[in-house]
């Protein structure tokens, strides 16, 4: 297994995610209650189950699964994130619930501790996914659930390749955004087989996106024309399109899901 510690990288997260921490609670886009029903639904908890999520973020899923499962846990990397989750938890009445801080790579709980274990729009800010799929293996219980969810690169390499130069230079905490088959490949890989697949998008428009944005050296006006000019060709794979509101794109999205053998 490779080294999953990067000071650096792990400095940037950090540094990113405090500073959008309240903004990116707020949108709809990754938090509206459809988007977050595809965990639910994949997870399935039933009442007396025990849930995590990791890099839970602002805690949508953890208080979503909350309301039928036992208990959900959040463990997340950025204590701003974690505020925000215990907001949400607040004004939603969960008392259910348990934050913790700490890393996707080395959770402090036991082996099979949870019947679902989730993960979502974490992976490509990781510089080992395989690692922190095992501990999404380690942490799921016999028939456990086991749901990752995630934005997804396109099959076509220059494609792929220009849409996640876009992506570090906007959120310099991403790694990369990698293809739906190498995410189906970790779940056969750890011999879960072939998982289950909900295919979704997620739409911004792209002033709304830059304007929510912390990219790098902050040259929001280049990103935008960066996107805007996206729409020929959609060298980006994020389909765009341009409407009377501005340009609009989407980030192609999966959720997978697989049950973990008895």
């Amino acid at each position: 297994m490779s080294n999953t510690v990067d000071p650096a990288h792990d400095r940037a997260i950090l540094d990113y995610f405090t500073k959008q921490a309240s903004g990116f609670a707020a949108g709809p886009e990754l938090h509206g209650r459809d988007v977050v029903q595809l965990i639910v639904d994949a997870a399935a908890p039933l009442p007396q189950d025990h849930a995590i999520d990791l890099a839970c973020g602002p805690g949508s899923i953890v208080c979503a699964l909350a309301e039928t499962a036992a208990h959900a846990t959040g463990l997340d990397a950025t204590p701003a994130m974690l505020e925000e989750a215990r907001a949400l938890a607040a004004r939603t009445g969960r008392t259910n619930v348990t934050w913790e801080q700490g890393s996707v790579y080395a959770v402090p709980h036991q082996d099979g501790a949870f019947a679902i274990v989730t993960c979502r729009f974490a992976f490509h800010h990781l510089t080992d996914p395989a690692a922190a799929f095992a501990e999404m293996l380690r942490l799921a219980a016999p028939n456990g659930r086991i749901v990752l969810c995630d934005g997804i690169a396109s099959d076509d390499r220059r494609k792929a390749e220009a849409f996640n130069a876009m992506e570090c230079w906007r959120d310099p905490s991403t790694v990369e955004f990698r293809t739906l088959g190498y995410l189906q490949h970790l779940f056969v890989a750890a011999g879960l087989g072939e998982p289950a697949l909900a295919r979704f998008q997620v739409p911004y428009l792209a002033k709304d996106l830059v304007a929510a944005s912390f990219p790098k050296g902050g040259e929001r006006s280049a990103l935008l024309a960066l996107l805007d000019g996206s729409v020929e060709g959609d060298p980006l794979g994020m389909s765009a399109q341009r409407t009377p509101e501005g340009v609009r794109l989407a980030f192609p999205s999966v959720v997978l899901s697989a049950a973990k053998p008895g």
